[in-house]
């Protein structure tokens, strides 16, 4: 499959990432980071993976007007890394933060809410 993307990329095609997110064991979120991997992987490199999940999706939809980019007057929720994505594509895993609906969640918010999923899925399975 890395191969067939590759060409697919080397011929102009755009990618979205998450197209794959009703497949069993992808976690929409989670499986991103493998999904920028791959890209990368592919032949990408970690500018145009990251537009798979940023810019191309909002061209798509005609929305880049008002999505995909990190402009003034767009509307934006951002996520902010410890270390640069376009040096090693696996950075976006070093999540610091999260800024959604113009509301800030610091590392510590966002660990306190992935804890407290875990709890509830560990009891729906008793």
């Amino acid at each position: 499959m890395l191969k067939l993307v590759k060409a697919m990329h080397r011929s102009g095609i755009k990618f979205m990432a998450g197209t794959d997110s009703s497949v069993p064991f992808v976690f929409p979120g989670f499986s991103l980071h493998d999904e920028l991997e791959l890209f990368v992987a592919s032949g990408f490199t970690p500018f145009e993976a990251l537009q798979t999940a940023t810019r191309n999706p909002a061209e798509f939809l005609g929305l880049i007007k008002d999505l995909g980019t990190l402009e003034k007057g767009k509307l934006a929720d951002l996520v902010i890394l410890e270390s640069n994505p376009l040096e090693d594509i696996r950075n976006t895993r070093k999540i610091f933060g999260v800024v959604i609906n113009g509301r800030y969640l610091p590392k510590e918010s966002l660990q306190t809410m992935l804890d407290e999923a875990e709890m509830k899925v560990k009891k729906s399975d008793q």
